[in-house]
């Protein structure tokens, strides 16, 4: 076309955008895009230790232990300074409470972790709101102040962050409803661009949480692309960039009602990912939810061995799978710090070789099979007083 002949002469409104103004003029990418790529390296993955204070009491409760801030403080230390903790961990997220603790030493705990090459993340939602209108379905709070929420974390030291969306399957009731599932996508979409503004490598989790009931693999993994395919769009229509995001979503299970093999959900779990996830994405790292210690390693050396080209690294971000075997080991003894390390590091150790798929041993925390977890994370259980960055 004669007009086209000379593409200097367009005005610059009219010219193709290959890259949006939000990509282009990001002061952050670069470093966005380095830190995803070292965390999700290879055998390597992310320790999940941002449980709420009502949980962490939930949890210390099991040892019999009360809900303090020293009880909560002593053993995030116990696995923070476990020794060699940065051969197979690359990233390890906060609590609130967390970023600011020492070490009874004086070591900042994000300090401390960084020294060993492991970058801090910050779980930035306040909980989940029951979502009127629905079978008691629930959104995630927190957008309101993240950018400066965001900026703080940064300057702490923080370079990730994460916020978890939660869906429920039910066949009964037709769950996830279209309501849940786009007020939660945009959600994630919108927290994911905030944080990219302010320099930290968003981790979006829409989990499929594993729930009671008979329902099969096939309609767990077909509920999967729904809400997958919906977050992922909205995180297009909202111009995240894709290769400064991490994944975390949960592995496809059926209900629990229903038995299932390593073999199956592995199948399905990469059959769902490489159907909604774009190459783009550096990493994809599996939630436990509420799988075993012992399943949860399974499963992730199996899906690796069913995607071994896989276009992400498929890694681990694990919470309860790492840290239930620990806590009943360490039982709020001093005299079992050492013993309670050492199985950290094997828990680190098998999970990170798992994710190259050369794990071929027993595992250090056998037994234990697929629980439906309490969730503690609804937002009128937080307590709150007037710091906007304490919940």
């Amino acid at each position: 076309h004669p007009q086209l002949a000379d593409r200097g002469s367009i005005p610059r409104r009219t010219m193709p955008v290959m890259t949006s103004e939000f990509e282009a003029h990001n002061p952050y990418l670069a470093e966005m895009v380095e830190t995803a790529t070292q965390i999700s390296r290879p055998g390597h993955g992310i320790l999940a230790t941002d449980e709420s204070t009502v949980t962490a009491g939930k949890r210390l409760l099991s040892i019999g232990l009360t809900n303090t801030e020293q009880n909560r403080k002593d053993f995030r230390e116990l696995l923070y300074t476990t020794p060699g903790l940065g051969d197979h961990i690359s990233g390890c997220i906060l609590f609130d409470e967390t970023m600011y603790q020492s070490t009874n030493s004086g070591v900042r705990f994000v300090q401390l972790l960084r020294d060993q090459g492991i970058h801090v993340g910050m779980k930035v939602d306040t909980g989940l709101q029951r979502l009127a209108g629905t079978a008691d379905e629930t959104a995630t709070q927190g957008l309101d102040g993240l950018g400066e929420r965001c900026k703080a974390y940064y300057a702490e030291g923080a370079r990730f962050a994460k916020w978890r969306a939660a869906f429920k399957v039910d066949e009964r009731l037709g769950l996830p409803s279209e309501r849940a599932i786009v007020e939660n996508s945009r959600s994630l979409a919108r927290y994911a661009s905030i944080c990219q503004e302010h320099g930290l490598v968003p981790i979006v989790e829409p989990e499929v949480t594993l729930g009671p009931g008979d329902y099969s693999i096939e309609t767990a993994a077909y509920q999967n692309e729904r809400v997958l395919s919906h977050v992922m769009r909205e995180l297009n229509l909202h111009d995240v960039v894709p290769e400064a995001i991490l994944f975390k979503p949960s592995m496809v299970l059926p209900g629990l009602d229903n038995d299932v093999t390593k073999e199956e959900v592995a199948k399905y779990t990469a059959r769902t990912l490489l159907r909604t996830v774009p190459p783009a994405v550096v990493g994809v790292h599996f939630l436990s939810g509420g799988m075993g210690a012992e399943e949860a390693t399974q499963n992730l050396q199996q899906l690796r061995r069913e995607a071994p080209h896989a276009p992400w690294a498929l890694s681990f971000s694990f919470g309860r799978a790492l840290q239930d075997p620990v806590l009943k080991e360490w039982a709020g003894s001093a005299d079992n710090v050492g013993a309670a390390q050492a199985l950290m590091y094997e828990l680190c150790r098998v999970n990170g070789e798992a994710t190259l798929g050369v794990w071929d041993e027993q595992h250090p925390a056998t037994g234990g099979g697929r629980v439906s977890l309490p969730k503690l994370s609804l937002a009128s259980e937080r307590v709150k007083d007037g710091d906007i960055f304490n919940w």
